[in-house]
């Protein structure tokens, strides 16, 4: 398969047009592991928060919120999201506040599937490189599959515990609180601290003491090196 690096990746394309977000997806949807569409910058925050996708690629003139205003918003989340940005006019204004936000890649329409397959491509293999995080000396972190590796020997986790291990690289310049756990890991209105408590104790017990720190009544952090 000529673009075999694409197939673990998941896109988010957001297009308001509806017959073009189609003719997208018909056109490269197979090339990757997933991907999903949004009909404005709204739904693309939200889909992007559900989703966590590896690219965002989105229209600049949109209904809600555009793609420049989404962009701003998903750079404040994650500052090394690649997102690509398409536009039916060479507007040099919006240009330059797209280069402002640091978007990787501005395509005029009408554009070419595959000149934008073979600029994925590219982009896919900076992925590839900067998909294994050394979170410190003893543990490593594969950000597509989301498993966690001690001495390259995978650490079997559960589905909450992976979340848990991903919200807390997300939050790496800060902590996880209390709150913010109950909210993301769990469906239930009500959350015990003890349960809370025996959650970390196993998930310590597979992981050694080192890997996350209790900051005290505040929530927990990770102990890195250079993430």
């Amino acid at each position: 398969m000529k673009y075999e690096i694409l197939k673990d990746l998941k896109i988010l394309f957001v297009e308001d047009e509806n017959n073009i977000s189609k003719l997208l997806k018909n056109a490269v949807s197979d090339y990757f592991y997933s991907f999903i569409t949004a009909k404005d910058g709204k739904e693309g925050i939200e889909k992007y928060k559900n989703t966590s996708p590896d690219i965002v690629i989105s229209d600049i003139m949109m209904p809600n919120l555009d793609g420049l205003e989404m962009t701003k918003v998903l750079r404040e989340i994650d500052e090394s999201l690649p997102i690509i940005i398409l536009s039916a006019f060479s507007d040099k204004e919006k240009l330059l506040k797209a280069i402002d936000l640091g978007i990787n890649k501005y395509f005029i329409k009408p554009f070419n599937p595959e000149e934008l397959l073979e600029y994925l491509s590219t982009l896919a293999e900076k992925l590839d490189k900067q998909r294994i995080l050394c979170i410190n000396k003893h543990f490593s972190y594969d950000k597509n599959s989301k498993n966690l590796y001690e001495k390259d020997e995978l650490i079997k986790l559960s589905k909450r515990e992976k979340m848990f291990l991903s919200l807390l690289i997300k939050n790496k310049k800060t902590f996880v609180s209390n709150e913010l756990m109950k909210k993301e890991l769990w469906e239930e209105a009500e959350v015990s601290p003890e349960r809370i408590r025996t959650f970390i104790k196993r998930f310590r017990q597979k992981t050694k003491k080192e890997l996350i720190k209790n900051i005290s009544g505040q929530g927990y952090l990770i102990s890195k090196d250079d993430i």
